[in-house]
Parts: C-alpha cells; structure tokens; sequence
C-alpha cells in the first residue's frame, strides 16, 4: 500500500515538473506580442503627413522611431548574426510600416522557437555573452520603450495611442 501512495505521489509530481518545463518562454512570448500589437498599431495609426513630426529638434521623427524598432529588430532578432546593412531611405508611412512588419517576422521566428532549454543558450552581442533569453526580453524592453515614446507623438498629434484603446480580442479587433 505504501508502494501504491509513494507511486502516485511521483507520478503527481512528474506531471507537475513537466507542466513547469516551460514557464519562462511563455512570460517572454506574451509580453512580446502584446509589444509588437501596440507598435504596429501606433505605425498604422499615425496620420501619413505626421511621419515626418518631431517635437524637439534633438529627437527622431514619428517614421525615424519606426525604422528604429525595424533596425533594433534585425539585430537583436538575429541573436548575433550581423544583420545586411539596409541602404534603402524609407519616408513615407506605407515603406515604414511594411519595413516594420517585415522586422517582425524575424523576432516571431526567435519568439516562437523559443523554449526554457534554449533560453539559456548564449550568444554574442555587441561584444557580449548573454543568453537568448536576455537578448529577447531586451528587445521587449526595446519595444516597449519605443512605444513609450511613440505615444507621446501620438498624443501631441492628438491621436490615443493603441494601449489607451486596449488590447484587441481574440479576433484581432479591438474591444
């Protein structure tokens, strides 16, 4: 009787163990595409005319932060690998926007494989050792400054930003 107890208490606990094999990357991949809604949200809801707005001199226009999280993305995203050097000078909020899209797709490839396994493979960036792990939760820290900024233009050009709206529902439209 005592084998029948001891047995169903590992069994119980092995069951709990691999329920908890994967709890860090899931935390990562939430954050992640919340980030990436109100980023692409913001980029698609300022007016075409804006993207050139600055507030103060010393700072990036509306469409320069949208290449900045494009550019952010292929570097971090690419978890050490060097991204191209892209040339190409996109003004117009259509060529940013898709820019800004296209930078996802990279990060959702990093976000998507990701497990607790791998998150604690290193790599190397700007010279350092860190864990993927790291490496994406700082481009969602990134993200998220950015967006930070972001809103703010938003508002001065009297637009609510996307987290002011809430999340979408499941269906991808706004509650």
């Amino acid at each position: 009787m005592n084998w029948t107890i001891l047995l169903t208490a590992v069994s119980l606990s092995c069951g709990v163990l691999h329920a908890q094999e994967n709890r860090l990357s899931p935390e990562l991949k939430k954050s992640y595409l919340m980030g990436k809604d109100f980023i692409i949200r913001a980029a698609e809801k300022m007016p075409d005319a804006e993207y050139g707005f600055k507030p103060t001199p010393q700072v990036r226009t509306f469409g320069e932060l949208v290449a900045h999280v494009a550019e952010a993305h292929a570097f971090i995203c690419g978890l050490g690998v060097a991204p191209k050097q892209d040339q190409t000078k996109r003004t117009s909020k259509a060529d940013l926007v898709k820019y800004l899209r296209d930078s996802y797709v990279l990060c959702d490839i990093a976000v998507n494989s990701l497990t607790d396994a791998k998150a604690t493979q290193t790599f190397k960036m700007m010279g350092q050792e860190q864990t993927i792990l790291s490496g994406l939760w700082g481009n969602v820290v990134h993200d998220n400054e950015t967006y930070g900024t972001m809103a703010v233009y938003l508002r001065l050009k009297g637009q609510v930003p996307p987290s002011s709206e809430g999340p979408p529902s499941g269906d991808g439209k706004k509650k």
